[in-house]
């Protein structure tokens, strides 16, 4: 999964280019869709920024084994962010989890 694949897969569900961020809670890692999104005025980054914020993630995403998790909670979710409301994606690690939550 490519920065501009991940972009395609928010587009094709929301129809918005949606930040997206990492977030380890609890000892677990979250992959949390924000309701901001690059086409807000407010937002606050431009899109070179955005795309290289987006490579970034989808390189921890497939590092952590999690690409297929993704795409398929996205494709199914019925959940949309939305102000204040993260759409938020749990990360099934396995037997890896221990090397990610120290």
């Amino acid at each position: 999964m490519t920065g501009e694949e991940l972009r395609q897969l928010l587009l094709a569900k929301w129809g918005k280019s949606y930040d997206i961020q990492l977030r380890r809670t609890k000892g677990k890692i979250f992959v949390q869709v924000m309701w901001k999104y690059l086409e807000q005025a407010s937002f606050p980054i431009t899109e070179p920024e955005y795309l290289a914020h987006l490579d970034d993630i989808a390189n921890y995403i497939k590092g952590l084994g999690g690409v297929e998790t993704v795409r398929n909670y996205i494709d199914n979710t019925k959940e949309r962010p939305r102000l204040g409301k993260t759409v938020s994606i749990p990360l099934d690690l396995g037997e890896r989890a221990s090397e990610w939550t120290v």
